[in-house]
């Protein structure tokens, strides 16, 4: 089980960079903006934020795809309130039912906001709930842990955050096809990387994979999973018949193969530079000051992410 230090820096390190491309379309609705991919594709970016500056549980990017049949939704914030005014912006687009809700892990900015979808609307079934077959275990192991943090740094905004857990699992031996209509979603879990519950989904129509947090774009990739995995899972992806990529933080990019590799040469050369220290004999400190330090100026937030992926990333290895 994840200690306290762990957690509290699960929230520090998640943050994405609130950019939009210039073809994008951006929807205002009460401050809650949304960008429209086209195809009836939406993002929600949250604010790019470190936990000093004060997290407010709108941190994530958050998606919905609109179907002939109905909505599927790809992560719903970090508060039942950021699920609201999801909630909220969808329907100032589309009437039709949300079938799915989907979470690509279980980071609590990126699961919180599944209550606001929970009760369903009138004449309505409710949605179901996806998520990686360990998602479930997942959140009940952290859900005391996970209730503290949202107290202390949500306040009044944590109050009725209830933890929905996945009601389909998706397992490692076999993908996920979910029906909107005229389109189709394929979710697929991995093995653990940058959690022991990541799925990513791709839809057909507009061929755009959500790779959920297996892909930081802009600010510093994180890990709590394991860092030879994500590396692993990164280049996976690369086969993606992908036209665009909507990462977990950080804006849409087409050009989604080079991000990938962004995002994995950081990870490659803070594998390197760490064993390289724990060969040397040096401490797990003295390593947060030097590992990766030829990435410093190509990352948002390198300082603090990237000290806490070496607290997560030298024990392990010290094991190799």
């Amino acid at each position: 089980m994840p200690n306290l230090m762990i957690i509290m820096s699960m929230l520090a390190f998640i943050g994405c960079a609130h950019s939009q491309t210039d073809q994008a379309q951006l929807v205002k609705q009460h401050d809650f903006a949304l960008e429209s991919l086209g195809d009836g594709i939406y993002v929600h970016h949250g604010v790019h934020t470190d936990i000093d500056e004060g997290y407010h549980g709108d941190i994530c990017n958050a998606s919905f795809i609109i179907g002939s049949k109905g909505v599927a939704v790809i992560d719903t914030g970090g508060s039942l309130k950021v699920g609201q005014q999801l909630h909220d912006a969808i329907r100032k687009v589309t009437s039709l039912p949300v079938l799915y809700v989907i979470n690509t892990h279980v980071h609590p900015d990126h699961i919180y906001g599944n209550a606001a979808f929970l009760t369903g609307e009138p004449n309505e079934l409710k949605p179901q709930f996806i998520g990686h077959d360990k998602l479930a275990d997942a959140m009940e192991l952290r859900r005391e842990q996970y209730a503290k943090l949202n107290a202390r740094l949500l306040g009044e905004d944590a109050i009725g955050s209830e933890l929905v857990k996945p009601n389909v699992a998706v397992k490692l031996t076999a993908d996920l096809t979910l029906d909107l209509g005229d389109r189709k979603l394929i979710v697929k879990a991995h093995p653990i990387a940058h959690t022991n519950t990541d799925v990513s989904v791709i839809e057909s129509k507009a061929s755009t994979l959500f790779a959920g947090d297996l892909l930081f774009i802009e600010r510093t990739p994180v890990l709590e999973g394991d860092i030879k995995g994500l590396i692993a899972e990164i280049e996976k992806l690369k086969s993606s018949p992908a036209k665009q990529v909507v990462p977990g933080h950080g804006p849409v990019t087409k050009n989604w193969v080079e991000a990938l590799n962004n995002a994995q040469h950081y990870l490659t050369v803070l594998l390197a530079d760490i064993r390289a220290s724990i060969k040397k004999g040096e401490t797990m400190e003295s390593t947060m000051n030097t590992a990766a330090a030829s990435e410093k100026d190509k990352w948002l937030l390198f300082d603090i992410a990237n000290r806490r992926n070496v607290n997560t990333i030298y024990p392990a290895l010290e094991w190799e």
